[in-house]
C-alpha cells in the first residue's frame, strides 16, 4: 500500500489487534478500540492498571495491526513509541473511539458508564508501518 492507502485504512472503523512486548513472557496480544486520523496519533482508551497499561508502561512501544478479513486480504501495522499517558480521555475523544464501533447512543451510555479517574488515554506515534494488499 502507499503510504496515502495505508493511512486511510488506518482511519477506517477496524478493531485493532494490540500487540506489546513484555519480559520474560510472550508478548500481550489483545483486540482493541481505537481512534486514528491520517497524519496524526493512534489514540486507545484503556483503564488504568490493566494488563495493556502495565505493559505498556513496561516497554514503552506498542504495535497496532488492523485487518480487512475477506478476499482481497489486506493489512496494516504500525509499530512506535508511547509519547504520552498521563492524562485520561476527554469526554469527546472517548466518545470519538467508541462511536466508530457502536451506535452513537449505545457509545454515548458507554462512555458515561466507562470513563473515569482510572480511565487512561495513550498516545501513539505510528512510525513504522508495514502493509499489504493482496488485491495488487
Amino acid at each position: 500500500m502507499s503510504a496515502d492507502e495505508r493511512e486511510k485504512f488506518l482511519a477506517e472503523s477496524r478493531v485493532g489487534v494490540l500487540s506489546i512486548g513484555r519480559d520474560g513472557k510472550a508478548p500481550l496480544a489483545v483486540p482493541v478500540w481505537y481512534d486514528y486520523e491520517p497524519g496524526g496519533e493512534v489514540l486507545i482508551w484503556m483503564q488504568r492498571g490493566s494488563a495493556k497499561d502495565r505493559a505498556i508502561q513496561a516497554a514503552g512501544q506498542l504495535s497496532l495491526t488492523v485487518q480487512h478479513d475477506n478476499p482481497p486480504y489486506r493489512y496494516v501495522t504500525v509499530s512506535g513509541p508511547v509519547v504520552d499517558t498521563s492524562a485520561s480521555p476527554t469526554e469527546e475523544q472517548a466518545y470519538r473511539i467508541a462511536s466508530r464501533y457502536v451506535p452513537e447512543d449505545e457509545a454515548r451510555r458507554y462512555v458515561a458508564g466507562s470513563l473515569g479517574l482510572d480511565s487512561v488515554l495513550v498516545r501513539v506515534r505510528a512510525d513504522r508501518w508495514l502493509s499489504t494488499d493482496h488485491g495488487k
